[in-house]
């Protein structure tokens, strides 16, 4: 059991987490209108994994990300994006059939309204390279987004058992939604017997509804540990976040006072709190960390910003 006020116990690795799922990009609007009435778009670079690793190199750790991209300007404008940052990029493949795929995002201060254009994503293969990623990691971290189709979701679920079988950390982002899922294929029972696999969740209040219906989040933090998830933190916006292990339930504030742009606001909570447990944080003070930084991100636009380093952040919020 991961008990609230001890730190983590953490596998051997040369990178501290490695991200599977989906690379994009993010043409997010340049006015708020969830109903996308607006004519002009910013392009920015995109993905849940993407911006994880991004973060993680800003806070100071070392993050690798499994990806398929395509052989394109937008393919080309992620891996140098990545690159830039520093992080490692060696799982990610170049896809010559497949276009890189895009999402089209309304800028907004709650939860952001989203179309989705998929394409290189979903073909994500398996070869050595993911393996021997796997094999060097600390923490695995997926989304939704790799396992709502093939072959994509034949890749990820062998690198899930591989990180199982060798002791990793292994972390979801169940940030579920039907409209991206595989036509024909039942999505929720799905994630649902994935769960027992997975060590730790954050999601947000509206996974939890995609994934359970209508629930309070105390209904949905025990249907999650109820499937077998060690660890919830469910984030609530500007009520902050709830993290339990089943036995200790703890309240952590938003520590938000500036909402500009939400887009990426629950990744930059999962890379304060990875970054947290791996400097041997107690998982409390590493919660606290991630609604910290990502009280960084909510104060400007896009999934991805300029954060500023751990120490100045765990001082700022004497943490």
């Amino acid at each position: 059991m991961f008990r609230l006020d001890n730190n983590m116990k953490i596998p051997e690795g040369n990178i501290d987490v490695v991200t599977i799922g989906e690379l994009l990009i993010d043409m997010i609007s340049h006015d708020y209108d969830d109903d996308f009435k607006f004519s002009s778009f910013h392009k920015y670079f995109g993905g849940s994994p993407g911006n994880l690793a991004i973060n993680l190199k800003r806070l100071g750790r070392e993050s690798a990300v499994i990806s398929n991209i395509g052989n394109d300007s937008f393919g080309k404008f992620i891996i140098n994006t990545l690159k830039e940052n520093t992080v490692n990029v060696d799982g990610i493949t170049i896809d010559d059939e497949h276009n890189t795929s895009i999402v089209v995002v309304s800028k907004s201060k709650k939860s952001p309204s989203f179309i989705a254009y998929r394409d290189a994503d979903k073909n994500l293969k398996l070869n050595d390279k993911l393996i021997s990623l796997i094999k060097d990691s600390k923490i695995v971290h997926f989304t939704s987004w790799p396992i709502s189709y093939e072959p994509a979701r034949k890749t990820t679920l062998e690198l899930i058992k591989y990180a199982k079988d060798n002791g990793k950390i292994i972390s979801f982002d169940p940030n579920y939604r039907k409209v991206l899922w595989e036509k024909g294929h039942n999505g929720v029972d799905f994630i649902k017997e994935l769960l027992k696999d997975v060590d730790m969740v954050k999601p947000s209040e509206d996974d939890a509804f995609h994934i359970f219906g209508s629930d309070t989040p105390e209904g949905y933090i025990n249907k999650f540990l109820e499937f077998g998830v060690k660890l919830v933190m469910l984030t609530l916006g500007e009520d902050g976040v709830i993290v339990s292990n089943g036995e200790e339930t703890i309240r952590i504030p938003t520590l938000a006072t500036k909402v500009v742009d939400t887009t990426g606001a629950g990744d930059a909570f999962w890379s304060g709190f990875y970054a947290g447990i791996l400097k041997g944080k107690t998982i409390r003070k590493a919660a606290l960390l991630g609604s910290a930084v990502s009280a960084c991100k909510l104060k400007e636009v896009g999934a991805v910003v300029k954060l500023p380093r751990v120490e100045e952040i765990e001082k700022k919020y004497r943490i």
